[in-house]
């Protein structure tokens, strides 16, 4: 009955061991995000920080992905993938420990600088981790199960995100400050280690029902020379109208996540614990959207969900800039979190779609290339936008910029005309 009303699938059994390994290594990844990322901006704010100093925090690494991201794709293709990308998690995670003493070394601002310093630092291991992901799922879990094990993830973490956010919401309304964020630091730090340890055990699986995606064209020729080395050939085939999709996409999503904190904390004066259950509540939303997401995946596409995804995200910053009080917090975090679960269940395998499958790391390096330009951007424009229009206008303007994301990712976001959706949501040449 549960398995009809949620249509779910039954998993053959030589995919499951994969699929448990990755529905863990989120949910543990939840307990991260929900407790230690989830409250790093606020804590920033209340140490004091600037706009520009929280734009930091996301564009440093932003950078040395943006320096980094073309020779990890090559370095990559020589290698083992999913084990690289196990040991990146372990290096760049170990990062979060070194949160927990920041308050006994330094004062306030040396304490920001510090975090500061830490982000760039952890930015080179997360460029193996962040080409490479995507790479080893796609090897890791066939097509015809992408948007299957996509939701499923989305569903863990959202529930494991729920309660360490609630959680650890609670512990920093009853315990002192700085105490009681260093507790979390060190419960996000737990979770990152448990979270990578699962990725070690993850193995390819082959299948003979997987399509293969129908490769871009190759010009051999310009392999070689520093032009090969780039790989400047994908922005000569069709791959290239969906990065710059992504990019304007990415630039508009993360213009809003500088100010978000700033808006929250010094003009709706919300608490840890309101901050908390406005997360927990986008999350909740999210996890039910999540249940949805495979149905919907088979009948209009990764393409069109994450396209119409991306546009309505714009009611986050347009919402919360209308906001008075934390009832309008709650509101639209109940409201985006289930749109938020559509598109970060879609958009991976959206663009695993159209990736050739004998060419993925150069593709999705060149996609972790303009996801960071994208950051750097946002994240560094941000603030002077709201220097200059104020945090309300700055997120209604964001907000329309997300719209025009979408809307131009569903009008040009498909570059194979001439293709037939199949039920699992991959393409395949129409007959004519």
């Amino acid at each position: 009955m549960l398995s009809r009303m949620f249509n779910i699938p039954v998993v053959p059994p030589e995919y499951r061991a994969n699929f448990n390994l990755l529905f863990w290594d989120i949910g543990w990844f939840g307990i991260l995000s929900g407790s230690a990322v989830n409250f790093l901006n606020v804590y920033a704010t209340r140490l004091g920080a600037s706009g520009f100093q929280i734009g930091l925090l996301a564009a440093l690494p932003a950078v040395v992905t943006l320096i980094f991201a073309i020779p990890a794709g090559g370095w990559l293709e020589k290698r083992a993938v999913g084990r690289t990308v196990a040991w990146g998690t372990v290096i760049n995670r170990l990062g979060y420990l070194l949160w927990i003493p920041l308050p006994w070394l330094f004062g306030n601002q040396g304490q920001v600088w510090s975090l500061i310093v830490l982000a760039l630092l952890m930015g080179l291991p997360l460029t193996i981790v962040t080409v490479g992901f995507n790479a080893m799922f796609a090897v890791a879990v066939p097509s015809e199960w992408r948007a299957y094990v996509a939701g499923g993830r989305n569903i863990v973490y959202a529930v494991t995100f729920i309660i360490s956010s609630l959680g650890s919401g609670y512990l920093l309304d009853h315990i002192p400050f700085p105490t009681g964020y260093q507790i979390v630091f060190g419960i996000g730090f737990l979770g990152a280690m448990l979270s990578s340890y699962q990725l070690f055990f993850i193995k390819p699986v082959s299948s003979a029902n997987t399509p293969e995606p129908r490769p871009a064209p190759i010009e051999r020729h310009t392999r070689t020379g520093w032009t090969g080395a780039l790989r400047l050939d994908i922005w000569r085939g069709p791959f290239a109208a969906i990065l710059l999709g992504m990019l304007f996409f990415h630039f508009a999503q993360y213009m809003a996540f500088p100010l978000f904190p700033l808006y929250m904390v010094r003009v709706l004066k919300l608490t840890d614990a309101e901050i908390g259950i406005g997360t927990a509540l986008f999350y909740l939303t999210m996890l039910l959207g999540s249940t949805q997401l495979y149905r919907l995946v088979r009948r209009v596409g990764n393409h069109k969900v994450t396209a119409w995804g991306v546009a309505f995200l714009c009611l986050y910053p347009i919402l919360l800039a209308l906001s008075r009080n934390v009832f309008g917090y709650y509101v639209l975090s109940t409201l985006c979190g289930g749109i938020w679960g559509m598109v970060n269940g879609a958009y991976a395998n959206y663009l695993l779609d159209h990736i050739p499958t004998h060419d993925r790391p150069a593709h999705l390096a060149w996609y972790n290339v303009v996801l960071n330009a994208g950051i750097l951007a946002g994240s560094l424009a941000a603030p002077e936008l709201a220097r200059f229009v104020g945090l309300a206008w700055a997120l209604l303007i964001i907000g329309s910029l997300r719209f025009l994301a979408g809307m131009a990712l569903l009008r040009w976001g498909n570059p194979h005309r001439g293709l037939e959706k199949t039920t699992d949501g991959t393409v395949l040449e129409s007959r004519r």
